[in-house]
């Protein structure tokens, strides 16, 4: 078979050059040239006379708008992140730190799904053997499960084409590579070219195909940014190595609803679905203690109960620390001075420790009035009353905005034995919710003075 010939694009103007070169001719730009697969050339009028024959425009009101089906997974956790289960011909990217627990999930979900369907587990970093000890460990039913120990992107082509499997995973996508390349796997050249011809097996075939892909010390996926534009769904691996908690969150998704959030246990049995999610989140204290917040937080359709633990002490150096984790650095900047002005309360000879319990990352910014009760709370070494629930957004002039589905939250806290919460005035419930007394308010001030 002869060789395919390659050619080097330019990843900011598109030029293309013939070798590999330090700075792009055409832009001038150092380093952006990669490599690609050059397209055969073909006749002018047959080649577009052929597409056009092929091609069909369809009237959008001709297509029918069905709801696809979904294969469940066996594991109610992923199925809620995944939006109901996994679909035919959907392309998923899963990735995440080493050692999280990515190969050992998707070994549980093929596991499950082998007794009903077609599937194939593509290994690129273990042999054979070493999965084989894995299944054992966690008893895992696993004998109609089919493995393929391969990197060479055609061979498994072939494999797929003479099984014709309906689940497929990729495990990395990082270590396939594809002959008609000559750059070594991992490189965005071949990162991108094998993504894209497994995608469009995928749709062809009608096959669903589950990418595991490494990630950076960043944290953000390696490879090329339009191998997370070529998949259907993104998925994040999140967790402490030192915890046996695991987090997995969408953050696109094609057939359901982004942000969704699903919580494991790592076990010597492999991960394990958490039921209760807000109680990992929750700190078991023997008594009450200042600068310890319990705050509502939605995670796609889910709502969670989160622990907000603030720290403030005397600084002792000229220069103060300010150190948020799990929440915003420059949202606590600003929390600081809100509180200075509306609220008369200064804190810059202060040292501000802000903590989310459990190592769940809150990007929303209800959790504002949270962190300020509780920075309030230690700094005056009051506790909270128990059974507190916080939400609500904080603005520059004061203001305790609303936050979306505050009756969902509440109801939730509700279910799960707290009795009193302090939430914004527009977020107040139209008919009271049993057992729990609501504390509406407009302004900072307001929340900071039902400490007193």
């Amino acid at each position: 078979m002869a060789k395919v010939k390659t050619i080097y694009s330019c990843t900011e103007c598109g030029g293309q050059t013939a070798k590999w070169q330090g700075q792009c001719p055409h832009c001038m730009e150092w380093n952006t040239l990669v490599e690609s697969v050059a397209e055969t050339a073909s006749k002018g009028v047959n080649r577009f006379s052929a597409l056009a024959s092929t091609s069909r425009v369809q009237m959008l009101s001709e297509v029918a708008a069905e709801e696809m089906p979904r294969i469940p997974t066996g594991i109610e956790e992923f199925d809620r992140v995944l939006g109901g289960g996994l679909v035919s011909g959907a392309v998923v990217l899963i990735g995440g730190d080493p050692g999280i627990g990515k190969s050992t999930l998707l070994l549980q979900v093929l596991a499950h799904l082998s007794m009903q369907h077609n599937t194939l587990y593509v290994s690129g970093e273990e042999s054979a053997q070493q999965i084989a000890l894995r299944a054992k460990r966690l008893a895992l039913d696993a004998q109609n499960l089919r493995l393929l120990p391969e990197i060479q992107l055609e061979k498994i082509q072939a494999t797929i084409a003479a099984n014709k499997p309906s689940v497929v995973v990729i495990d990395s996508i990082q270590t396939v590579y594809s002959e008609q390349l000559t750059s070594a796997p991992g490189s965005v050249a071949q990162v991108r070219e094998c993504a894209a011809q497994l995608t469009r097996i995928a749709k062809s075939q009608n096959i669903t195909i589950i990418l595991v892909g490494h990630v950076t010390k960043e944290g953000a996926l390696a490879g090329p940014r339009v191998l997370e534009h070529i998949v259907d769904t993104v998925l994040y691996f999140e967790g402490d190595t030192h915890s046996s908690f695991r987090l997995i969150r969408a953050f696109k998704n094609r057939f359901g609803a982004v942000n969704e959030l699903g919580v494991f246990a790592m076990t010597e049995k492999g991960l394990r679905e958490v039921s209760n999610p807000s109680a990992m989140f929750l700190s078991q204290h023997g008594q009450q203690v200042a600068g310890s917040c319990v705050m509502v937080t939605q995670e796609g359709s889910r709502p969670l109960l989160v622990e907000i633990q603030a720290l403030l002490d005397e600084a002792h150096s000229p220069n103060v620390k300010r150190l948020s984790l799990g929440l915003e650095q420059n949202r606590l900047a600003m929390l600081l001075a809100v509180l200075h002005r509306h609220a008369g309360i200064a804190c810059f000879d202060q040292d501000v420790f802000i903590n989310a319990v459990g190592g769940v990352k809150i990007t929303e910014p209800g959790a504002d009035l949270a962190v300020i009760l509780a920075m309030v709370s230690s700094l005056r070494n009051q506790p909270l009353p128990e059974k507190l629930v916080v939400f609500g957004e904080v603005g520059l002039a004061g203001e305790v905005r609303p936050v979306q589905r505050g009756q969902e939250r509440l109801r939730e806290a509700a279910k799960l034995g707290f009795t009193s919460a302090i939430i914004p005035k527009a977020n107040a419930p139209k008919h009271p919710i049993p057992g729990m007394e609501i504390i509406a308010v407009e302004r900072v001030e307001q929340a900071v003075d039902r400490m007193r």
